[in-house]
């Protein structure tokens, strides 16, 4: 089975609600803030939904015209498009992938600033993430509003859940940081500490 672009892969899942045309599922995936998590082109939909078709994930079901406007096709899920969709949830659910985030690195090599640069970036940072989680409050208000189902936006409040968490974090750890309570000087590990080592020495 060839690999899916993550925007194709949220074609597919829009197909399996009710048949669509590329335009209408472009519509729908902004209006769901799909777009925080994938990056949603019309033009570039539209050659995935191709793609989906060329796979036989997807079939054509009809064409229509609104006035002048040009024909729009519509599109519906296959039975091999909805055990690859099957396929690729219960993998992406169950199986955390490789992930390497630059924040990470970046937590990684923190001591390398002096305390009170360390402490303005990661309070910088818990600053930009205060405003992300409003932005997010606001889009799952405006989803509770519309009536939306929430199952189809488990993902906003998943994320809005990790940005809580990282603020909590972040703004414990600069306080920890400016206190002293992490010192940031001395060596790496203490003198009297005991490191388990291997037993063998390594082969020369």
């Amino acid at each position: 089975m060839a690999s899916l672009t993550p925007l194709a892969f949220a074609a597919l899942g829009l197909l399996n609600e009710a048949p669509m045309h590329p335009y209408e599922m472009f519509q729908t995936m902004i209006q769901r803030k799909d777009d925080r998590h994938v990056k949603v082109r019309p033009g570039t939909l539209y050659h995935q939904v191709g793609r989906l078709t060329e796979l036989g994930l997807a079939e054509v079901v009809g064409t229509d015209r609104e006035g002048k406007r040009p024909e729009r096709t519509t599109y519906t899920i296959t039975d091999a498009g909805r055990a690859a969709l099957a396929e690729g949830l219960r993998r992406m659910v169950a199986v955390p992938a490789e992930e390497y985030p630059e924040f990470h690195l970046a937590l990684a090599e923190l001591e390398n600033l002096p305390v009170s640069e360390a402490v303005d970036a990661v309070r910088a940072r818990v600053a930009a993430l205060v405003a992300e989680r409003s932005s997010y409050d606001e889009a799952l208000g405006a989803m509770r509003a519309r009536g939306l189902a929430e199952r189809f936006w488990l993902d906003v409040s998943y994320v809005r859940a990790m940005l809580q968490a990282q603020i909590e974090w972040l703004s414990t750890t600069a306080d920890r940081i400016a206190s002293g309570d992490i010192p940031w000087d001395g060596p790496a590990v203490p003198e009297d500490t005991d490191i388990p080592t291997n037993s063998k020495e390594p082969t020369r």
